[in-house]
Formats: C-alpha cells, sequence, structure tokens
C-alpha cells in the first residue's frame, strides 16, 4: 500500500466523521495515540529481556494508529501526503539529520 493509497483509504472510511471532530479532536486521539506507541516502544526495548509476541504485536499496532490517525489529520486539513514526502524523495532537499 502506498501513503496515497492509505490516506485515500482513511478518507473513505472515515472522513465524514473525522470531518465532524475536526482538527483540535482529532490532534488529541493522534496524541493519544502518539503516547501508546511511546508506550509500546518502552516495553519492546527493556534491557535484559526481548519482547513478548503480544509486546511486538501491540507495537506494530500502535505504529498503525499513528498512521491512521495522521492521515485523518492530513485529511481534515486537505494536506497529500504523498506530496509532502517529496520533502524526503527528492535529492538535495533534506541531507543528513545533524544532532
Amino acid at each position: 500500500m502506498t501513503i496515497r493509497g492509505l490516506q485515500e483509504l482513511i478518507r473513505e472510511r472515515y472522513f465524514a466523521t473525522d470531518s465532524a471532530r475536526g482538527t483540535a479532536g482529532t490532534f488529541l486521539y493522534l496524541a493519544e495515540e502518539f503516547g501508546e506507541l511511546a508506550t509500546a516502544l518502552a516495553a519492546n526495548n527493556r534491557p535484559k529481556r526481548p519482547p513478548t509476541h503480544e509486546e511486538r504485536a501491540n507495537l506494530e499496532e500502535e505504529f498503525a494508529d499513528v498512521l491512521a490517525w495522521l492521515a485523518t489529520l492530513a485529511n481534515i486539513n486537505n494536506v497529500d501526503l504523498e506530496a509532502c514526502l517529496a520533502k524526503y524523495t527528492t535529492p538535495g532537499l533534506v541531507e543528513g539529520v545533524k544532532d
């Protein structure tokens, strides 16, 4: 699936509800999912103990949830995520990350 495909799927399924909720409410859902991802990352990166199968599955679910809510936020703000990614896919626009 492409980024555009994901965004279109989310739009088709949820746009009416998402647009009624608005940007502020949708951003809160994204923030909640971001927090859940942080918790899942911590559970999957403990020293001296590998993650359980359930913890790994939860981590993958939380990554998916963050992407879905980001697509939702982009949809209700008329932002094409795939077009935005040209910043990272066009050579010379973004160089290495600086610490």
